[in-house]
């Protein structure tokens, strides 16, 4: 294990900065990804069985109560969409949201895995500390998109079925 030895405060530091750095650079890669790579899910964002379609996070998580009190930055790129209300209601645009709720998906996933990083200028105490910042911070928005995704999902198809 690397260990720097620097001072306390220069520490804080550069773990704020990393962590900012870190969640710009992910937001960047996931907004440079190109479309067609964002049409379908893998096996990373597939639906899972116990999510039951979304509803999972409505019955436990209650996650319809609190969702949208959370920041949202899917336009902070040039280029990039909001994701706080749907970009049109016909089926293109109800496409277009959730390739855009993966892409949100994705930056937060390569967000967390960034903390294991901390391992390596941090006493274990404050990596620690600072790996569940990076869940607690990241792992909000993966169940927000998730949520999203699968509920947009289902009225696409009520909307082809028609």
């Amino acid at each position: 294990m690397l260990r720097l030895v620097m001072p306390e405060v220069v520490t804080v530091v550069v773990d704020v900065v990393a962590w900012g750095a870190f969640h710009a650079a992910t937001g960047y890669a996931a907004h440079r990804l190109g479309d067609e790579r964002l049409d379908r899910e893998g096996w990373w964002l597939r639906a899972r069985r116990f999510e039951a379609r979304g509803t999972w996070y409505r019955r436990r998580l209650r996650i319809h109560r609190w969702k949208d009190r959370l920041p949202e930055a899917g336009g902070l790129f040039r280029g990039g969409i909001s994701k706080r209300q749907l970009p049109s209601y016909d089926v293109a645009g109800l496409e277009l949201f959730v390739r855009e709720t993966r892409r949100a998906e994705l930056t937060h996933w390569w967000a967390m895995a960034c903390g294991p990083l901390f391992v390596l200028w941090n006493p274990p105490v404050a990596a620690v500390l600072l790996v569940a910042y990076g869940v607690g911070v990241n792992l909000p928005f993966i169940l927000i998109q998730r949520y999203n995704r699968f509920r947009t999902q289902a009225l696409i198809e009520r909307l082809r079925s028609r």
